[in-house]
Parts: structure tokens; sequence; C-alpha cells
């Protein structure tokens, strides 16, 4: 999932960093707004905890790795898709400058992959099963699949718009295998929550009223 140097072209890594520099901004005047003192401590620990999820790789065909994203986790915990673009565009920065996990030049993409649309989705898609199931563990589960999943089929395509290979051979193996970790995300994600929700619900902005077990 995170995507090296050498696997994107410099122009189209400048418009995925241009595009991501967008959704930061965005990101930057949610947590001015929205991140008081008493979040501070559980953002923190969102960071943390989504770093050591990410940092357990394995590995796909064609020189790509597979691993937890955490994006619905975030968005979800604090109510936001703009919460897990903030969190997760400090860890790829970390990950990327420190211990080289995803290049420089296509950190935006990366950004946009794991931040964007895993925020996104796992948090529309969380709310709209809500609505539907009128159950947390159901809706968070399958939202954290889906945010695990979708990045990992976005980046295929960045790969082969990139030119670095096929569409098809990509899709089904960063599909695959996004497939089946999601469903691991989908567990944890789904743990987590019911941990800090039981523990300080007054931290969480899930949106709904009822308790993670309900």
């Amino acid at each position: 999932m995170h995507i090296p140097d050498a696997f994107i072209p410099i122009w189209q890594g400048a418009i995925y960093w241009i595009i991501a520099l967008v959704f930061v901004a965005l990101a930057l005047r949610w947590a001015r707004n929205e991140m008081s003192e008493e979040k501070l401590p559980l953002v923190a620990v969102l960071a943390a905890g989504i770093f050591a999820l990410q940092s357990f790789n394995l590995p796909v065909s064609m020189g790509t790795s597979g691993h937890l994203v955490g994006g619905a986790l975030a968005a979800i915990i604090l109510g936001s898709p703009f919460a897990a673009i903030f969190i997760l565009t400090l860890v790829l920065i970390v990950q990327a400058i420190l211990f080289g996990d995803g290049g420089i030049t296509v950190l935006g993409a990366n950004i946009i992959n794991m931040g964007v649309i895993g925020g996104f989705v796992g948090f529309y898609t969380f709310r709209g099963l809500m609505g539907v199931t009128k159950s947390m563990p159901v809706s968070v589960f399958f939202a954290a699949w889906l945010a695990c999943l979708i990045p990992a089929l976005a980046c295929a395509v960045e790969m082969y718009v990139a030119g670095t290979f096929p569409l098809i051979e990509g899709l089904v193996a960063m599909g695959i295998y996004h497939a089946i970790i999601g469903i691991i995300e989908g567990f944890v994600t789904v743990a987590v929550i019911y941990l800090i929700t039981t523990a300080r619900p007054d931290l969480v902005d899930t949106g709904v009223k009822a308790p993670a077990g309900a």
C-alpha cells in the first residue's frame, strides 16, 4: 500500500501532491476547529496505534505490500473523514522520512489512498450502514473492510496509470490480499471502538448514541 518513489513518475507524483495538499489543508482546518485539549491524547493514541498497525507488512506480488490502514478507525472515532486525513498524514510523513516506508515524491498519492479515500469510505460507509442496520459492530466492520480494500484498488489503478504494472494483475493482487487483510482490520476496528466507547464515551463522536456492543 505504501508506494515507493520509483513506482510513479515525478510529474504524476506532483499531481497527487497537489490534490493531497487540498485535503490536508481541510484536515488542518478540522483540527483547529474540532480538536480540543481533551481529544489530543486520543488523537495521539490513534496515531501511535495506526502507526503500529501499519508496521506489520505482508508482501504482495509485483513489489508491493499489504497491511491494515486505520482510516476508518480514526474517522469513526473522531466523527469526521478529515480526522483520518489529519492522523494518516502525520503517520505517513513519519514513516516516509524516518523509516523509508513509502516515498517522498509519491507521499501525496499515499495520503490520498490511505487518508482521503480510506477516511471518506470508512466514515460514510459507517454512517450509511448505521442508518440501515442500527448495529454498531456490523457497520464498523464493513466500513473498516471497505476502507482497506478500496484504497488498495485505487493504488493498483495508480500503478497502472504510472505504467508500473498491468491493471488486471494489479487489481487482482492488491484486491485479493486486502480483501483478506480487511477482514482482520474489520475485527480490530470493532474491538478498538468498543473498548474506547466503553472506557471514554465522552471522547467519541460516532454520531450515534448506541453503545458499541448494541
